[in-house]
């Protein structure tokens, strides 16, 4: 009898053993050699990050020990992954390979299609399985999409896959074991090495434990809180960056909420909070489709009418003050500062960062949201890159948003308790002109001891350049050519929802028609 080839386990974004079916699927077809590719490439990407790679560490040492459990290694090999399996083959000869499929940036993309064509030309079978509702191949056709929502029911509703519990680890794995698991948090990986001192921990305990403490406790005032930077720290899932490397997965917790929701489904508070949640996990899948169905949102202006709008400058002084939080401006110079410590801040704030640095301080979307894909521990990219450019207006298909963040202080942070911790130089003012420090009256600045420029930035007139440009693209987008643009965006990209009869003969027009907003993971979990 032909012995089975070997079963090579791929993880990826994907750093657990519970609903993991390429290793389920791996461990019932024959030997099993799971793998992980430290990949320096993908690492020096220009939106990788030193706090990415921790975060990975924590979840991979996590994964590692898991692993144990089912009696199999973690394979960490240093190097590209064709590198690997070129080795790989010329050890064993026969391979099957196994893995999750990806919705990632446009390095990933690009090595995965050579994985594939190196899988075609040596004949190696590689089995790839959906982790979440993305669906490959979707076409543009109406029907299709709909159908789409179908396809994520199913995917949720389908029985998790349990980890293998009589599985054969392959022989002489031991020569693609490169680095010992204790030794990951020493490779200073990653484009940007900024240091993350809050960072969250990482690894399927974290998650879990993380999950648990918002289905029993904290997620109660989750609606609540949301849009607040100091009651979403708290009150939020914070499991974005889980479901980005995939220590939990979509469908467990899409799965376990529904419990939830029907336990607390008489208490109105829980209800509403744990619903809102439920939309959030929806979306989620729905923006990663965006950027599976079209890639080029990760580096081009969706909308062609506004792609020559702005240069991108990567050392514009605008943006070297807003990446470093001295805009003048205490809530957003709060939410950047905040940003770097953490890795984390909630989706209202970070729309207002992206909405302050294209609206209020003209700059262009790219080089900003390559700058937050760093800082953000949960980057994501199916769902940062579409949201950017939302926020950005630059769909050409979206209401315009701007966040004028005088008002949001007002609303999110009334007592001046988040601009207090961050941006400690303003706690010499009343909180009455914390918000708006450049307009403290002269007679008060000598008591306070206070000058506006010497204690802290003078911001420009960010409300006129708001204007400005918003003048300027309402009128690029009402052109023929733009509006028949943004209808075939819209045919492509748009949700197509059928809305309720009673809304039907009020369906917005192509140029006002939403890319369904979310606030998980990339841009942020409530």
């Amino acid at each position: 009898m032909a012995k089975a080839p070997i079963q090579v386990v791929w993880f990826k974004r994907d750093l657990r053993i519970h609903d993991h079916a390429p290793l389920s699927n791996a461990a019932a077809a024959g030997p099993v050699l799971p793998i992980f590719a430290i990949e320096p490439e993908q690492w020096q990407a220009s939106d990788s990050a030193l706090r990415h790679w921790q975060f990975a560490a924590d979840s991979l040492a996590d994964l590692s020990q898991a692993l144990g459990t089912l009696g199999l290694p973690l394979c960490l090999w240093q190097g590209s992954m064709l590198d690997l399996l070129a080795a790989l083959k010329a050890h064993y000869g026969e391979l099957v390979l196994h893995s999750h499929e990806e919705t990632g940036n446009a390095w990933s993309f690009a090595r995965d299609l050579d994985v594939k064509a190196w899988c075609q030309q040596h004949e190696t079978p590689w089995h790839e399985a959906r982790q979440h509702g993305v669906v490959r191949g979707l076409k543009s056709r109406v029907a299709d999409r709909n159908a789409w929502e179908k396809h994520w029911e199913a995917l949720m509703t389908a029985p998790t896959a349990t980890a293998p519990q009589n599985a054969l680890a392959a022989e002489g794995w031991q020569a693609f074991h490169q680095i010992d698991v204790k030794h990951l948090h020493d490779l200073t990986l990653g484009f940007d090495t900024t240091p993350c001192p809050e960072r969250q921990p990482g690894g399927r305990s974290e998650g879990r434990a993380v999950w648990r403490s918002f289905v029993s406790q904290r997620g109660r005032r989750y609606r609540g809180s949301l849009s607040k930077p100091l009651l979403a720290w708290e009150f939020g899932s914070r499991l974005s960056p889980h479901l980005a490397w995939g220590t939990l997965s979509m469908r467990e917790v899409v799965q376990s909420l529904r419990r939830q929701r029907q336990k607390h489904a008489e208490d109105t508070p829980w209800s509403r909070s744990l619903r809102a949640f439920a939309s959030r996990l929806h979306w989620h899948c729905h923006f990663i489709q965006k950027l599976e169905s079209e890639p080029s949102i990760e580096s081009q202006t969706l909308h062609p009418a506004l792609r020559d709008l702005r240069e991108r400058d990567p050392e514009h002084p605008n943006l070297i003050a807003w990446k470093q939080g001295q805009t003048g401006v205490p809530l957003v110079d709060a939410c950047m500062r905040s940003l770097i410590a953490t890795g984390w801040i909630n989706f209202r704030m970070r729309a207002m960062l992206i909405s302050h640095a294209t609206f209020g301080l003209g700059l262009h979307w790219y080089e900003p949201a390559l700058h937050l894909a760093r800082l953000f521990t949960d980057f994501e990219p199916g769902i940062h890159y579409p949201q950017v450019q939302m926020q950005a207006g630059a769909t050409g298909t979206n209401a315009l948003r701007v966040y004028n963040p005088i008002k949001q202080a007002e609303d999110n942070d009334p007592d001046g308790e988040f601009v207090a911790r961050w941006v400690p130089e303003l706690t010499v003012l009343p909180l009455e002109w914390r918000a708006k420090p450049w307009a403290l009256p002269e007679s008060l600045r000598q008591r306070f001891g206070f000058q506006p420029a010497e204690h802290y930035p003078l911001p420009n007139d960010f409300e006129c350049e708001a204007r400005h440009w918003k003048k300027i693209l309402y009128e690029l987008r009402r052109t023929p050519d733009a509006r028949e643009a943004s209808q075939a965006i819209v045919d492509k990209l748009a949700s197509q929802r059928r809305p309720p009869a009673r809304r039907a003969k009020k369906a917005k027009p192509a140029d006002r028609q939403q890319l369904s907003l979310f606030d998980n993971g990339g841009l942020g979990d409530g």
